[in-house]
């Protein structure tokens, strides 16, 4: 059977962090979840539960209740199924949002229409992001009964002041609090996500933090750099904060490796590590080109090299289900294989967004660019097997002048980005493009 991964967006939060240009759902507090179906019995619109656009313009699309998403969400997994019988599901990721916020019985509901619609593999990855406090371990020991066996918590510093500026709604204790909770839930592999280039952030204070989580010995630690969004709270103030300057940054990033590689994690993408074996597999489909498919508000997918996306409008993405629901049978697929276009077709008429089947040359430049940001890098046979070519009769004189200069390592059949490559990875990248 051919792979696939499945990804599934929350887009609930309890409040958006200040650099969140996520497609998300912020609560003025906790309290508000509780409140929500009640109210709407009432007739009461409070907006709280609004859809902000990617832009952060924060403009109002509707409101809807968890349990009304969710049961949204779960006919679209019935109703998607019809092009997938023969694929197996190796891994499952729940993000958002704030997936973690959901009650449990909600996110049971969720993996039972996930089993009744796809064939699960039985060593499944199957992950739930969680913001520190949105758990705890009657919830999390739930989690396993369901399947669920890796944690994403996003602790992104362990400094509090820290976490102040950027809007977490956690300090570090409630976050030793969490992850402690899912130790004793019976959670043997969890990711620790940390942030580098934060304002107020030192090398002491990131070291401070990096020998924290070390400490805890996480399966799987993810370390990205703060970008500033447009149209975020922390971007259009950003002249109220003092972020680390360019040399400052560059020491955190370098720092990063430094203290991980001693504490026995391995780098095995640009901004991830992991313990022997440890990798998420989820992530690794993603960078070497595989099939994925999301589901739920505004989810992304890519699946038989055509690219597509749910509406990012509320209003829009119930409209998208209901045109699933009404023409099921016609998306039927026969024994024989469907052709690209043909796909497509079917996608646009459910009401999905931004169909575009991927040209040879678009795949190719995907594969590059893509499996580059593995430190393995890319396979020169797979890329033979996959498009019937060589990466020399495509690529011969790019990798010769980025071999020149250091930035790319040929080996045992294998193109990989040097240290110095991986500082400059996006001019790498870019020189894929055709």
């Amino acid at each position: 059977m051919r792979e696939l991964s499945l990804y599934i967006h929350i887009p609930f939060c309890v409040r958006k962090c200040l650099y969140c240009d996520f497609l998300s759902f912020s609560a003025d507090d906790i309290s508000y979840v509780n409140q929500e179906r009640a109210r709407e019995k009432e007739g009461i619109q409070s907006g709280s539960y609004v859809n902000q656009r990617r832009t952060g313009d924060g403009g109002t699309a509707g409101t809807i209740g968890m349990q009304d998403y969710v049961n949204l969400l779960c006919a679209e997994i019935a109703l998607r199924t019809q092009y997938y019988k023969k694929y197996q599901v190796i891994s499952v990721f729940f993000g958002g949002g704030t997936p973690s916020l959901l009650p449990a019985e909600e996110m049971g509901q969720i993996m039972d229409a996930v089993r009744a619609s796809f064939v699960l593999a039985e060593d499944a990855e199957i992950t739930v992001e969680c913001n520190p406090g949105t758990v705890d371990r009657e919830k999390l020991a739930y989690y396993i009964t369901r399947g669920i066996n890796r944690l994403s918590i996003g602790l992104q510093s362990a400094d509090d002041d820290e976490l102040a500026r950027i809007g977490r709604i956690h300090d570090y204790e409630t976050f030793l609090k969490t992850y402690r909770a899912a130790r004793e839930a019976g959670f043997s592999n969890i990711n620790v996500d940390l942030m580098t280039a934060l304002p107020g952030q030192t090398a002491a204070s990131y070291q401070k933090t990096l020998a924290q989580v070390c400490a805890l010995s996480p399966e799987h630690i993810s370390a990205y750099s703060l970008i500033l969004e447009e149209g975020t709270p922390l971007y259009v103030n950003q002249k109220n904060y003092v972020f680390p300057d360019e040399d400052e940054e560059r020491e955190l990033y370098y720092m990063t490796e430094r203290v991980l590689s001693k504490a026995g994690y391995h780098r095995y993408e640009i901004s991830n590590y992991a313990r022997e074996g440890r990798e998420c597999r989820h992530n690794k489909v993603y960078w070497q080109h595989g099939d994925y498919l999301g589901l739920g508000l505004g989810a992304s997918s890519m699946v038989s090299n055509v690219r597509w996306k749910n509406p990012e409008e509320m209003a829009a993405y119930r409209a998208c289900v209901e045109k699933l629901r009404q023409i099921e049978k016609k998306l039927r697929v026969p024994e024989t294989a469907v052709g690209m276009e043909d796909f497509a077709e079917c996608l646009r008429r459910s009401g999905s967004r931004e169909v575009q089947p991927l040209t040879l040359q678009e795949q190719m430049e995907e594969f590059m660019f893509l499996g580059l940001r593995l430190i393995e890098g890319v396979s020169e046979a797979v890329f033979r097997e996959t498009f019937g070519i060589s990466v020399n009769e495509v690529y011969g004189e790019t990798v010769e002048r980025l071999l020149e200069q250091g930035l790319l390592v040929r080996m045992d059949g294998r193109l990989f980005l040097t240290p110095l490559g991986i500082d400059v990875s996006n001019v790498v990248f870019a020189a894929f493009l055709l």
